[in-house]
């Protein structure tokens, strides 16, 4: 490879890194990645830093008539917690899941592990949820990586199988951007970077 081909190879990785855009859920629609495009994806996501090749992660998909479902069932789950929540409330749970035709539930795997400590376990599990939102970007697809309240509990954990040592580290929305996203102002990696010497 020549030095310019190398160059213009080099801008061309950074360039799909620098231009990474998070999408609004509600501006995602169909098409999503079908099941090859959504295993290849995940083939993408899963080169990640993996101290002791662990394999601290996996993912469920939601798609169609299964995500209404979710949202209603969030939405039940909620009420059910807190009697007094309000009607928009609830309804944010149900919409939360009507716009993206796919969504991705990302789950750490965390069980006791006499050499690998469940925190770099848990950063290898969340830079899954990046590099799949990277890989959806690269072939022309948007996404959005959300928590909430339903990432952190108990009953949603159980309606989606996960074991006592597991997680949700994310709900990723992909699909087809319905919206061109402006770019945001970056921090500056100079404020950033400090140097320490002895």
């Amino acid at each position: 490879m020549s030095p310019i081909d190398s160059v213009t190879r080099a801008n061309a990785g950074l360039s799909s890194l620098d231009t990474r855009r998070s999408v609004p859920y509600t501006q995602l629609k169909a098409p999503a990645p079908d099941q090859p495009t959504l295993a290849r994806l995940l083939r993408s996501a899963t080169r990640v830093p993996d101290h002791g090749r662990r394999e601290p992660f996996r993912f469920i998909a939601i798609r169609g008539d299964a995500l209404r479902e979710f949202g209603e069932r969030l939405a039940n789950l909620h009420q059910a917690a807190d009697p007094e929540a309000s009607a928009s409330a609830l309804e944010k749970d149900r919409d939360r899941y009507r716009h993206a035709p796919l969504v991705v539930v990302a789950i750490a795997r965390l069980g006791a592990d006499p050499k690998i400590p469940e925190t770099e376990r848990l950063l290898t599990a969340g830079c899954t949820c990046f590099a799949l939102l990277q890989a959806a970007q690269a072939l022309g697809y948007g996404g959005c990586w959300l928590t909430g309240w339903a990432a952190y509990d108990a009953g949603v954990a159980s309606m989606l199988g996960l074991a006592q040592d597991e997680r949700i580290i994310g709900f990723i929305h992909l699909g087809t951007p319905c919206i061109e996203v402006p770019e945001r102002e970056r921090p500056d990696p100079a404020n950033l970077l400090s140097e320490w010497a002895p």
